[in-house]
């Protein structure tokens, strides 16, 4: 359950209420001089006067009653306006009875800006003027007149007084309501936030059992690759320096057999490496202090002596140093796309082309081998490939994983063209520190 602040209810009430008290005044000052003039026919001079007093009034309203709402002015404040108003109220009420309506404004105002006892002491003059109105006005008194003003001023103070008072305990129940509601209010964001700490620590313990499968997932690996694969590539290695030592001795000089010898036994050892760097989640090793661009050339050249072929490695835009992951596969882009051109293509040359473009970078191979039928922007899966291959998946799903496109184009005759696109990720300035 959600509480919210009390910003519509009680506010509006309160709003209302506040112009109420320093707005009406005015009006009830100023209407009494129509009936006062129509029904007692005073003289100019006389009417000048009441029009001064109203003035008076209506200014000494404005000067003490505008800015705040009443419950936040000095209670010191509060009281001298009051004084004045009850002598404003006295001076009018001598003019002409019709001011009674502005003689009321005394009710609400004592209680608005007086506390406690104050408020009574302030009502009973009002009361008492209010009932002198009523009476018709201010003139030679009997006993029976005084007896009725008397009796007016009781009633008018019973009634207005239990009227205000229940209006006063009215709007402190509602001041207390607000205070509840707003510590309400505070007690819910509290919970909120307290709730949102444990759904990230609820996260960050998901994200913690996540990595420790997946590194017991590795170790697990680490371990299978360690007693076949490295074992078995291990062996290879032993067996092609063996033959390259023996066929050394039997022809004393180097040959084209021992040439290509001397080529498996480093891509052995290099594949041995990157096996193991791929189990252990490090970057190739062509990564390794060296930036992508770099790291392209080097693979290039590679390559090349391993090949026969000829390749070309060109970079465009503004390099600059991106998040290893988009690194690593551009990396393994490349060296994919270049081994099926070794495997498959009869190529004389290749082209790689590494292009930094605002938000994305882009890395494009292609060679000028026989190549395939294909149409241009077929989805990766009808690409041909060997028996048993994985390298076209696998390099659709490393792009895939990082939100990119990977696009393969080949015609008969006219070679063939990798092109993978994938968000240019900046390095986190953690991740450059610790490079540093």
């Amino acid at each position: 359950m959600t509480v919210t602040r009390p910003d519509s209810g009680f506010e509006v009430i309160d709003h209302r209420f506040e112009l109420l008290i320093r707005l009406l005044p005015y009006p009830l000052a100023v209407l009494p001089l129509l009936p006062y003039a129509l029904s007692q026919s005073p003289s100019s001079g006389a009417f000048a006067i009441t029009c001064a007093m109203v003035a008076g009034t209506m200014a000494w309203v404005a000067l003490l009653t505008t800015g705040r709402p009443p419950w936040e002015l000095p209670r010191w404040r509060g009281a001298v306006y009051m004084a004045g108003m009850v002598g404003c109220i006295f001076l009018l009420a001598t003019r002409s009875p019709w001011f009674a309506f502005f003689s009321w404004i005394g009710f609400l105002h004592g209680f608005g800006y007086l506390y406690g006892m104050w408020r009574w002491v302030a009502v009973a003059p009002v009361a008492f003027a209010f009932a002198v109105e009523q009476g018709g006005g201010f003139h030679r008194p009997d006993l029976g007149t005084w007896v009725i003003w008397c009796a007016l001023t009781v009633v008018d103070i019973a009634m207005i007084g239990g009227l205000g008072t229940m209006s006063m305990r009215t709007q402190e129940q509602n001041q207390a309501r607000k205070r509840m509601i707003a510590e309400l209010a505070d007690a819910n964001e509290r919970l909120e936030k307290t709730i949102a700490e444990n759904t990230g620590l609820q996260a960050q313990l998901l994200v913690q059992a996540r990595e420790a499968g997946i590194l017991e997932e590795r170790q697990r690996l680490a371990r299978e690759i360690h007693d076949t694969l490295a074992q078995g590539l291990t062996g290879i290695i032993a067996q092609l320096e063996a033959a390259q030592l023996a066929l050394a001795r039997r022809t004393g000089h180097a040959s084209e057999q021992e040439r290509r010898i001397g080529n498996a036994t480093r891509l052995a050892r290099d594949s041995l490496a990157e096996a193991r760097r791929s189990v252990q989640a490090l970057r190739p090793a062509a990564l390794d202090g060296a930036r992508l661009p770099d790291a392209l050339t080097s693979e290039a050249a590679r390559w090349s002596v391993t090949s026969g072929v000829a390749a070309e490695v060109t970079t465009t835009g503004e390099p600059r140093p991106l998040h290893p992951e988009v690194e690593v596969t551009l990396l393994r882009v490349a060296q994919e796309a270049l081994a099926n051109t070794a495997k498959h293509a009869r190529a004389a040359h290749a082209w790689v082309t590494l292009s930094y473009m605002g938000d994305v970078v882009t890395l494009d191979v292609r060679d000028d081998g026989i190549g395939f039928t294909s149409s241009p922007g077929a989805p990766l899966s009808n690409a041909p490939r060997p028996a048993g291959g994985f390298g076209l998946t696998a390099m659709r799903q490393r792009v895939q994983r990082l939100a990119g496109q990977l696009e393969i184009e080949s015609e008969p005759g006219a070679g063939t063209a990798v092109s993978a696109t994938v968000p240019a990720i900046p390095v986190a300035a953690e991740q450059l520190g610790g490079a540093a």
